[in-house]
């Protein structure tokens, strides 16, 4: 059990006294609870105090502490807990879910080797190169969220793996939840843009490999249009990614890296909660909700031009990912503590990001 705090472990009051005027000091645990009231709104409240006591390793928040009533106004607590960055203890629920999704991954990959995981368990352990590549590219694009929420001291939990034993995936991919505040736009950037290129990186090794590999048979009867990335990886190797016997398909480690170009122009959308969300909030302040609300638009009328212009296979995909961004855009981006604006270095970091995730796109991922 963790030892209680003291008084003594937070800062003085003195040097937050101009926006709080505190009549009490209570201790609860390990937490800290500063009780008056604000002379500020909460918003100017909490950009004040904020980095205070981050730097004494608390988080801090405003709560109501007493309604106002016949003897007088209303209190306050700013109640301060002990900041956790990291983890604690054996993430089962992380564990179980990643050994979940190996297995499912292991059972899908085994029909891309042409495969049967029901007659025959043994030909699971042949689709280790798809289970690596799929997963290596998701859990690079996480990892890379989670090393800069280590960085700025935001705490963030390690990734859940999402298992759907359902081909060509095995996976719906994986996500880190934010259990901390974005302390300023600078962190918000930083943490929104590292997945992305993490998975960039992941992304190209993975396609590289899996060109010098063998093509199989295609087991789905589907067809995979590839964006303009994969088809530069293959013209500066000098590999193939379409073969002229209609049978064959590209070797199922180069579909890691076709699933993470695809999921990389997924996340860089500019709405909500998605990596571009973050991204653009950080770019351009207040503004991304404008940005936000022309994303399920855009996604909607491309779906639409599918639908009218070709057979109108595979065209869903536009429209539920239209339906998401509207409920994304509805909620919201983050909202960081500090506003101020972002260097013009990540700001040239961003344009070439969301220009290098353009690379990613294709308009009719899979035709039947």
């Amino acid at each position: 059990m963790a030892a209680a705090r003291t008084p003594g472990d937070g800062p003085p009051i003195e040097e937050f006294a101009s926006v709080f005027r505190v009549h009490e000091v209570r201790t609860d645990g390990e937490r800290l609870l500063y009780v008056g009231r604000p002379t500020v709104s909460a918003d100017a409240l909490e950009r004040e105090v904020h980095p205070l006591f981050r730097e004494y390793g608390y988080e801090i928040s405003l709560r109501r502490h007493q309604p106002a009533g016949p003897t007088g106004p209303g209190t306050y607590a700013l109640v301060a807990e002990p900041q956790t960055v990291g983890v604690d203890g054996i993430p089962w629920t992380n564990v179980a879910l990643a050994l979940a999704t190996v297995a499912t991954t292991l059972f899908v990959g085994s029909l891309w080797y042409q495969g049967n995981a029901f007659a025959n368990p043994a030909s699971v352990l042949r689709a280790w190169p798809f289970t690596a590549a799929v997963l290596g590219v998701i859990g690079t694009h996480e990892l890379g969220h989670y090393v800069m929420s280590r960085y700025h001291r935001v705490d963030a939990s390690l990734p859940y793996f999402i298992p759907v034993p359902i081909p060509p995936f095995g996976t719906m991919g994986a996500v880190i939840r934010m259990k901390g505040r974005i302390p300023d736009r600078e962190a918000l950037f930083d943490i929104g843009i590292a997945g992305p290129l993490a998975g960039l990186v992941a992304t190209v090794v993975v396609t590289v490999i899996g060109l010098h590999l063998p093509p199989v048979t295609n087991p789905f009867g589907v067809q995979f249009n590839h964006p303009l990335l994969l088809q530069a990886i293959a013209a500066a190797t000098g590999q193939q990614l379409v073969y002229g016997d209609p049978q064959l398909i590209f070797n199922p480690v180069v579909f890691g890296g076709w699933l993470g170009a695809f999921l990389t122009f997924l996340n860089l959308l500019p709405v909500g909660q998605l990596d571009g969300g973050h991204v653009v909030r950080a770019m351009f302040g207040e503004r991304t909700e404008t940005i936000g609300a022309a994303v399920p638009a855009a996604l909607f009328g491309l779906g639409a031009f599918q639908l009218l212009s070709r057979s109108g296979d595979v065209t869903l995909v536009w429209f539920l990912w239209g339906t998401l961004a509207l409920g994304l855009a509805y909620a919201g981006p983050t909202t960081p503590i500090s506003d101020e604006g972002i260097d013009r270095e990540r700001f040239a970091l961003g344009v070439v990001t969301f220009l290098i995730g353009l690379t990613c796109f294709t308009p009719v991922p899979v035709t039947a």
